[in-house]
């Protein structure tokens, strides 16, 4: 690389280094392994599972099986909320999607 006006990118670069070895809190973070589609369906799954144990709590109480309905509560408001908040992650993806869909060309 050759120096623009006396500024040297290489230096900058390597003072950049340096910077980010001494301070860990400014290092980038560790991407996901197997990136965006990956985690997605962990987050996916992972709401499934939810939904899924609040459904066996709420018949488990219905049974008879358990008398703590706090923790009935909780695991369906666990569910409620994770089920919302995928809700709404779809909808800005597909607000998103339109919104690249209708830029000209």
């Amino acid at each position: 690389m050759t120096p623009v006006s006396g500024f040297d990118a290489r230096g900058v670069l390597a003072l950049r280094a340096e910077i980010l070895a001494r301070n860990a809190a400014l290092a980038p973070a560790a991407a996901p392994q197997g990136g965006f589609a990956s985690a997605i369906d962990a987050a996916l799954a992972k709401v499934n599972d939810n939904q899924t144990a609040a459904g066996a709590a709420s018949a488990a109480y219905e049974r008879g099986d358990t008398a703590d309905i706090a923790q009935v509560m909780l695991a369906r408001q666990k569910a409620s909320i994770g089920f919302e908040a995928t809700l709404q992650v779809r909808n800005k993806l597909l607000g998103a999607y339109r919104d690249v869909m209708s830029m000209p060309v």
